[in-house]
């Protein structure tokens, strides 16, 4: 047990610092005391110090005991601040994210015009640039809520392919010089994607499958570019707290590079690998079996179900309210869900299906339970369950399947997901409270870049359902809401054991990675509009000190 214990005045710590320090014994390579840990373990407990050697936490404890017990190469006074353990996003796109830096920056634009400007100071900036790329337009940020079309691009860009990515990744716009380059055309047909035609012209919007097909003609950066944009994406996200991230969708070459990087020092994330279900894929790691190191784990797939909500093109069981003739749609044929699933449960592969839509999450979870029976520990999941009938939500506890969630998704669409569903559905959206209970846990995430990196702003979204205006006052369906507790273990212990490594991570005890993060003040008692504010002091990654002032 971790003694209870009272905060220390500095001249008494002080002072127990020197009688302790010539009576210390075992040696330990860091010492962090004067602290407020939360240790996450099972009775979420908190302590005052820890204690770290060989990359590994030894001991948990009072100031006092471990001042007295160690005599380490480091000590680190905490000066009473919040230790927690290294946070781990869940749902998230490292490898994306890192790519994105290449792109215009089109988050947060209020109009189409402003779009048009940032991607004509970004070609200024990039002249050469054989492709002009843009992510993070948001239509329903606009005046008029409706999807561009590509006549500006077509008259201002018309000798350079331009490929604008919507935030959520599951629509883009494209002017005709890059459609030209895809091969799409009015006539383009493809199973999980479309291709927007009015009056038998197209507008240049591509949905889902559409879009992959114009992303195959983009020129891939040099694997020394895209080292550095690996690297200086690991310090961003070191800045915000992250030690562990869930790569959702990675190629066998992509696994490579961050591999090899990692093994040459270049890179220390700890990253969870999901890998698309290519045929590549699938023949390398059927044959070979999953994939672990101290810094890297490879054994699961990621299968998208549908499409994105923001986009229509989730699929959904009954017509969209405000478009009465959709329904969206699924990415592949409901047999190619069920021949996947046979062969990753007939290979021990984690499945983790991408589903939106009530529709979607249905045939998922129906999938699932055909191949898993009752309770298992397959740890299955589905990605964003955001729409799951009430009928449905019962079948994550009978299966033992995952909801792993993404918080500032409901806070980023609350604002027109009723229009999309209607006041009735949309109850029924975002209800993680309502998931949790069926297994007595779910993983958070942020699905990065589609959202912010900083996990603090999930858990502010978790515990407030409010954006980072504080709106609405009183949250967005405060019934589905997380307390304190359950949100730190979502993005700790829970994230940890949705990835098979609650032994190794996600919580404060001996034998696990010192893995975590010093914050400047404590999300577990702060007013919850100062959460988002909270800044990280510094993270560590086995030990070593990755982001903070030496």
């Amino acid at each position: 047990m971790i003694k209870k214990w009272t905060p220390w005045g500095g001249a008494a710590l002080l002072g127990l610092f020197l009688f302790t320090s010539c009576n210390k014994g075992e040696k330990a390579d860091l010492l962090v005391y004067n602290a407020t840990v939360y240790t996450v373990n099972d009775g979420f407990e908190k302590a005052q110090a820890l204690a770290v050697k060989d990359g590994k936490i030894v001991e948990v404890g009072s100031s006092e005991g471990l001042l007295k017990k160690y005599a380490a190469s480091e000590e680190v006074d905490a000066q009473g601040k919040p230790v927690y353990p290294g946070l781990i996003d869940a749902h998230a796109h490292y490898y994306g994210y890192a790519m994105n830096q290449r792109d215009a920056n089109l988050v947060g634009t209020s109009s189409f015009a402003e779009v048009v400007q940032r991607l004509q100071a970004h070609r200024q900036e990039f002249p050469k640039a054989a492709w002009l790329t843009g992510r993070g337009w948001d239509q329903n940020d606009w005046p008029v809520k409706q999807f561009p079309t590509k006549d500006t691009l077509d008259a201002l860009f018309p000798d350079v392919p331009v490929l604008i990515e919507r935030i959520d990744g599951h629509a883009s716009l494209a002017n005709q010089k890059a459609l030209d380059l895809a091969g799409i055309t009015a006539q383009s047909k493809m199973t999980g994607g479309k291709v927007e035609v009015v009056n038998g012209q197209m507008t240049g919007i591509l949905v889902d499958n559409a879009v992959n097909q114009a992303v195959a003609k983009i020129p891939s950066p040099s694997t020394p570019e895209l080292t550095q944009m690996l690297k200086q994406a690991e310090q961003n996200l070191f800045a915000v707290g992250l030690t562990s991230v869930v790569d959702a969708g990675l190629s066998k070459s992509a696994v490579h590079l961050i591999d090899s990087l990692q093994k040459k020092g270049e890179l220390n994330l700890r990253v969870y690998a999901m890998l698309t279900p290519s045929q590549e894929n699938k023949d390398h790691y059927f044959k070979n079996g999953p994939y672990l190191t101290d810094k890297l784990t490879v054994r699961s797939f990621k299968v998208y179900g549908d499409g994105a909500l923001g986009s229509r093109g989730a699929c959904l069981l009954h017509p969209y309210t405000d478009r009465p003739t959709e329904t969206g749609f699924l990415l592949e044929t409901e047999q190619e869900y069920k021949d996947l699933a046979a062969q990753l449960y007939e290979h021990n592969f984690q499945m983790n299906t991408h589903a939106i839509g009530d529709s979607a999450n249905r045939i998922i979870l129906q999938i699932y339970g055909n191949l898993l029976k009752g309770k298992n520990d397959r740890r299955w999941r589905i990605e964003h369950a955001q729409v799951v009938n009430p009928a449905d939500v019962p079948l994550f506890g009978k299966y033992s399947i995952l909801p792993s969630v993404q918080p500032t998704h409901a806070t980023s669409d609350m604002y027109w997901a009723g229009e999309r569903l209607g006041l009735d559905r949309v109850k029924h959206a975002y209800a993680f409270k309502a998931l949790l209970e069926q297994n007595n846990m779910i993983p958070l995430g942020s699905d990065f870049p589609v959202e912010h990196i900083n996990p603090l702003y999930g858990f502010h979204s978790a515990v407030a359902r409010q954006d980072a205006k504080n709106y609405p006052a009183k949250g967005f369906q405060m019934e589905n809401a997380l307390n304190r507790e359950e949100a730190l273990k979502g993005t700790t212990i829970w994230a940890a054991y949705a990835n098979f490594e609650e032994k190794q991570k996600g919580s404060l005890e001996p034998g696990k990675v010192a893995d975590f993060v010093i914050l400047d003040q404590d999300i577990m008692t702060i007013k919850p509009e100062a959460i988002r504010d909270v800044k990280v002091v510094s993270t560590y990654l086995g030990g070593k000190k990755v982001f903070g002032q030496p």
